[in-house]
């Protein structure tokens, strides 16, 4: 399953020297990925407010290969990938929209655990979580 996310980056975004501060990246692919939930149909209220189930991210990585600045159209791809029963990571790559070439302006990576958040120990991801993880967005 993949998914595209289109996003302008903001004055907000940026840093001192006018390109996207490092950790905004991440917070542009979290987007993409709450995003890609709601295009799944998953209510969004619901999922982080669900007192049963938490998933949160264990892991994360950034390589940034151009610069980006404010003003600037992105094209953020999306893949997820499960790992095991309990986790799953998802693969971003960052192109200029349109992605009128192939030159990728940064890769990022997150990874999540599934689990019960009042004992904090790791639980199976819910049928819809590996339905989202396994069905392209398109086939929803």
């Amino acid at each position: 399953m993949s998914f595209t996310y289109l996003r302008t980056i903001r004055f907000q975004d940026t840093d001192a020297a006018g390109v996207v501060y490092f950790s905004n990246v991440l917070a542009i692919c979290h987007e993409a990925y709450e995003a890609s939930l709601l295009s799944a149909e998953f209510n969004l209220k619901d999922f982080f407010r669900n007192p049963e189930v938490a998933i949160p991210i264990v892991h994360a990585s950034v390589d940034f290969f151009r610069p980006m600045f404010c003003g600037d159209r992105l094209c953020v791809e999306l893949t997820p990938h499960q790992l095991n029963d309990n986790s799953f990571e998802i693969a971003y790559e960052i192109f200029p929209d349109p992605k009128l070439t192939q030159n990728c302006l940064a890769k990022a990576l997150t990874r999540h655990v599934c689990i019960n958040p009042r004992d904090r120990r790791r639980q199976p991801l819910s049928p819809p979580m590996i339905q989202w993880l396994t069905t392209g967005i398109d086939d929803l």
